[in-house]
């Protein structure tokens, strides 16, 4: 042996690739993009808690397999190159790396037909870090892998376990095994589920033939496609002669990419249900790339343009290429990041720009038909917008007096508290959580209350003094921009609930005291801006901004 042969610490190092930057989603996309690499046309993926709180997570799907031979590749570290250089597997190591990142053992058991016996290997981190070398498991197939991989996988195909799971979860919990730990697995298993309806859109839907169809379920519930581009609503804007993009450079090119800009509607157009499959967000904007029609990168302008912007919420870039381009934007190991050369970063904003403004345009169009009625803001965004974002958290709010304007909640600073609190019933459902209103007559811009559509089950929200000048020349003057308005309501809302959270008798003076000082300052700070009926038109300057590109 040459004595320059360097051979790596296998403890350390095993330990080491554990930290490739996986979580639990992408890890679990790397174990499916082998399965479709093998040919499969079903992936069922299950995760499972035993009474003593362990915690097992199941792929198994019916590709072609693996005989022993085959397995032991498979296996090794950086595996040998597939002979499909389009398949979804790239490195060699993805079936190690992001199985390691989760757990501390994993097996794959396999065959190529029903007439062939089950291969089965394991990676055991313990073992690997004892023995210190690169030593594999080969122990028999127990009963539960048989019937599994009988369940999962049929006649052939290939069953992982991931066992000794230190990393699945976040957190450590009490009672191992109970109510909480398994919710928070099935919260797991739900948020697997979103993500691979967005990566594995274009195998999932039967009626998309750029790939073939793939059926994939997770805990025995069919996982359905979304489609982030919306083309039953959305407009494809790019002219089809500028679809296709050649990369490389003077005088190579290394192959060719396809690009299209979609404009959602906007969600004022929408229904309840289609925005439900638009999912319209400031973080759903930009750039959506795809590798052999996996989905590799969602969201951000890669450099290309700017910051997200609200009033790019409405547009959404598919951008697809094929392995041969992987040099080229530097896939990474995970296959869930890419990087654009800059060279092409200008090229493809020169290409997109047109339809950056015209998004912009759509968006500042609809937002000013909608918004800025003779009756002032329009604060309906942002009740809806409370109204349907769950993870907010607000104290429980136990009882109401209504005739003592008195509240009792459940909040930070204990159970039962009550407080001194304005308690409004009968609200209309459009403002249930925020109101602009003209009888606030203390000089405090906003005040908290307990607030109800009918006379019970009252919730957190705040009311708006319509007279202060904060409302009268800021809200007013933002008025058109629908963004501007929900932003600061959500952000006064959210100054209400704080209070909330942390008040009890005791201390409620502090939170008045802190609204007068507040409200007070702005008052005195605002006095030299002009109410918006009193703003002239600067020469050289668009009087409505809002509508400008």
């Amino acid at each position: 042996m040459s004595d320059l042969i360097n051979l790596p610490d296998a403890a350390r190092l095993v330990e080491g690739l554990r930290d490739t930057g996986y979580n639990f989603r992408t890890a679990a996309a790397d174990i499916i993009d082998n399965s479709i690499a093998a040919g499969a046309t079903r992936v069922e993926v299950r995760l499972e808690m035993l009474t003593d709180g362990r915690k097992l997570v199941l792929f198994g799907d019916d590709g072609c397999g693996m005989d022993a031979d085959g397995l032991f590749a498979a296996m090794r570290y950086g595996a040998d190159e597939r002979p499909d250089p389009s398949s979804l597997g790239k490195f060699g190591l993805g079936l190690k790396t992001a199985s390691s990142a989760v757990c501390r053992c994993f097996t794959v058991v396999s065959r190529t037909g029903g007439d062939q016996p089950l291969a089965k290997l394991t990676w055991d981190l313990d073992h690997v870090r004892e023995c210190n070398s690169w030593e594999m498991l080969r122990e028999p197939v127990t009963v539960d892998e048989d019937e599994a991989f009988e369940e999962l996988c049929g006649e052939h195909g290939t069953l992982v376990v991931w066992s000794q799971c230190d990393r699945l979860l976040t957190r450590e919990y009490q009672v191992a095994g109970g109510t909480h730990e398994k919710n928070a697995m099935d919260r797991l298993a739900e948020q697997l589920r979103k993500h691979a309806s967005l990566v594995y859109h274009r195998f999932l839907d039967a009626g998309d033939e750029r790939v073939r169809t793939v059926s994939l379920s997770v805990n025995g519930e069919a996982v359905t496609p979304w489609n982030p581009f919306f083309p039953s609503r959305a407009e494809q804007v790019l002219p089809e002669n500028q679809t296709v993009i050649e990369i490389g450079d003077a005088d190579t090119v290394l192959g060719r990419a396809t690009i299209r800009a979609w404009i959602l509607p906007h969600r004022n157009d929408l229904s309840e249900e289609e925005k439900a499959q638009a999912r319209i967000s400031n973080s759903a904007q930009g750039f959506y790339v795809f590798r052999e029609g996996r989905l590799i990168h969602s969201g951000g302008w890669l450099g290309v343009f700017g910051a997200l912007e609200p009033h790019l919420s409405l547009l959404r870039i598919e951008f697809d290429f094929g392995h041969e381009l992987d040099v080229a934007f530097n896939v990474d190991v995970k296959k869930s990041r890419i990087s654009l050369d800059p060279g092409l970063e200008g090229g493809l904003k020169a290409l997109l720009s047109p339809a950056y403004r015209e998004a912009n345009l759509r968006y500042r169009r609809r937002s000013s038909a909608t918004a800025g009625s003779a009756s002032g803001p329009d604060h309906s965004g942002a009740n809806r917008t409370i109204g349907e974002t769950k993870s907010t958290s607000g104290p429980v709010v136990s009882d109401v007096d209504v005739a003592a304007g008195t509240g009792t909640v459940n909040n930070h600073r204990g159970q039962g508290i009550t407080i001194k609190i304005r308690v409004d019933n009968n609200v209309t459902s459009d403002c249930v959580h925020l109101e602009a209103v003209d009888d606030i007559t203390d000089g405090r811009l906003w005040e908290p209350a307990l607030r109800s559509v009918g006379e019970g089950e009252h919730r957190t929200g705040v009311r708006l003094n319509a007279r202060h000048d904060f409302y009268r020349k800021i809200y007013a003057g933002v008025a058109r921009d629908a963004e501007a308005v929900e932003g600061m309501d959500l952000l006064f809302w959210a100054l209400a609930t704080a209070e909330f959270n942390c008040t009890d008798k005791e201390i409620q003076t502090v939170f008045e005291d802190l609204r007068d000082d507040i409200s007070g300052n702005l008052k005195k700070l605002l006095r030299p801006v002009p109410f918006p009926e009193e703003t002239v038109d600067t020469p050289g300057r668009d009087p409505t901004p809002t509508d400008a590109g």
